[in-house]
């Protein structure tokens, strides 16, 4: 009797801890889901930005042609955002975006003309729409990113971790202080 007794107790042990293994994994593979969806979901804010900058930079360019280097230089930091991979070089991209996006609406001041069209002001607005769905969605993944590094460092779930490959998963931080102020890109016509 004492033998089967130390059987099932065995057959017990060797259950919650595989049961404690699959959980552990399981936990993990979600939380990495959870991000791939976060992280889609920031790609999906800023395709919508992207497709935004160049009815921004025409509109400016039908009233300030002549601010060509301004232009020039939203275009290509566009192009360089787009391009960038992973979130430390996307946020780096995205922070030089911003910076001449700034520069961009900061034309609008020496040209009130430019003001007073309402196609800009629905594209600045539409614009600061996106930049706080970009933030919604970066604030979600870097929320996702904790918990699953978190679950990644800790004991016992850091041993599976690192069984099965997981690794911990970069930010999406913004790297600039300047950076961190929301974009001014709302203006009123006839000021």
């Amino acid at each position: 009797m004492t033998g089967l007794v130390l059987l099932g107790l065995f057959v017990l042990v060797i259950v919650v801890f595989v049961t404690t293994i699959i959980g552990i994994y399981n936990g993990l593979v979600k939380l990495r889901v959870q991000g791939d969806g976060a992280w889609a979901d920031i790609d999906v804010q800023l395709k919508r930005r992207y497709d935004l900058i160049p009815n921004i930079v025409e509109t400016v360019r039908g009233y300030a042609g002549h601010e060509r280097q301004t232009l020039e230089a939203v275009t290509a930091a566009r192009s360089s955002a787009m391009a960038a991979q992973g979130p430390a070089a996307k946020a780096e991209a995205e922070g030089m975006l911003t910076q001449t996006l700034k520069s961009l609406f900061a034309l609008s001041e020496a040209y009130p003309q430019l003001r007073a069209v309402e196609s800009f002001n629905q594209l600045q607005a539409t614009l600061s729409q996106i930049e706080d769905a970009i933030q919604n969605a970066r604030r979600y993944y870097n929320a996702v990113v904790r918990d699953f590094n978190t679950k990644v460092a800790q004991f016992p779930s850091n041993i599976i971790a690192g069984m099965f490959g997981f690794k911990t998963r970069e930010f999406f931080e913004l790297t600039a202080p300047g950076e961190r102020e929301t974009p001014k890109v709302s203006f009123e016509a006839g000021k």
